[in-house]
């Protein structure tokens, strides 16, 4: 098979970015993402519905559940757009903690923030757009940082992850919680035919946006696998990095520490 120009082994090379399934220039990945999260904002719920059968909301309270947050902790959330994990989040740090919400689109910020605001959650919640990349943090100022289903599409990931190091307290840990490599050959099988054949007309029906919504199915399968993205968070100075598969797999969180 030929390869696909910019490319190394079927790679991107460093002058190149998934998008999906695509190559695009790295300088593009930013803005092409996103214009997808802003399409999608209003309809992000439903879109996460369709995509995981409607458990990540399951997912999501089992990832706070878990995280070993604590009261009065200060905790960023990053691609928090949504609110739900700050939602969740913050009957557990109490009125002593702090949860900042972080995400890169205006959109989703605006989303989320409407969406708590109305259910009266205000207090001890701050809204910030931010690049993961490049956070406008002091070194040592998180007790844990959490990210949902964000990662995946940060273009620079080990540069993200090595600024969530940086800006831990010593003994902080990360939590990213995302769709991961499905274990059972069969269930990737159903998953697939879910994710590419389903879902795609499911969003055309629902959301009128079927593009948006086959980038983020595509943006999963780019994604590092459970052993990759621990190898990454290793990398980037974690340490006691753990996994935990969810749905056989279709999740997984991963946990690191800042030793």
């Amino acid at each position: 098979m030929g390869r696909n120009p910019g490319t190394i082994g079927g790679m991107a090379t460093d002058k190149t970015t998934h998008f999906g399934f695509r190559d695009v220039p790295v300088a593009d990945k930013q803005k092409r993402v996103g214009q997808v999260f802003t399409s999608v904002a209003r309809n992000y719920d439903l879109m996460n519905d369709l995509m995981s059968f409607g458990i990540h909301r399951l997912w999501k309270r089992h990832f706070v559940a878990v995280s070993g947050v604590r009261r009065g902790d200060r905790v960023l959330d990053l691609a928090g757009g949504t609110g739900d994990i700050a939602a969740l989040l913050k009957p557990v740090v109490g009125d002593e903690g702090e949860v900042v919400v972080g995400d890169i689109n205006a959109a989703m910020l605006g989303v989320g923030r409407d969406r708590l605001t109305d259910r009266g959650l205000v207090a001890g919640l701050r809204w910030a757009q931010m690049n993961a990349e490049a956070l406008p943090f002091p070194d040592a100022s998180f007790d844990a940082i959490t990210i949902a289903f964000g990662l995946r599409n940060v273009t620079d990931k080990e540069k993200a992850l090595a600024d969530m190091q940086r800006i831990l307290k010593p003994g902080g840990r990360v939590l990213v919680l995302e769709f991961s490599k499905v274990q059972s050959p069969l269930l990737s099988k159903l998953y697939d035919v879910h994710s590419f054949k389903i879902l795609p007309r499911l969003c055309r029906l629902f959301a009128n946006d079927a593009d948006s919504y086959q980038y983020l199915a595509e943006s999963i399968r780019k994604h590092p696998d459970q052993e990759t993205l621990k190898g990454m968070m290793l990398g980037a100075g974690f340490g006691h990095v753990e996994v935990r598969n969810l749905s056989n797999g279709i999740v997984a969180i991963h946990r690191g520490y800042k030793l």
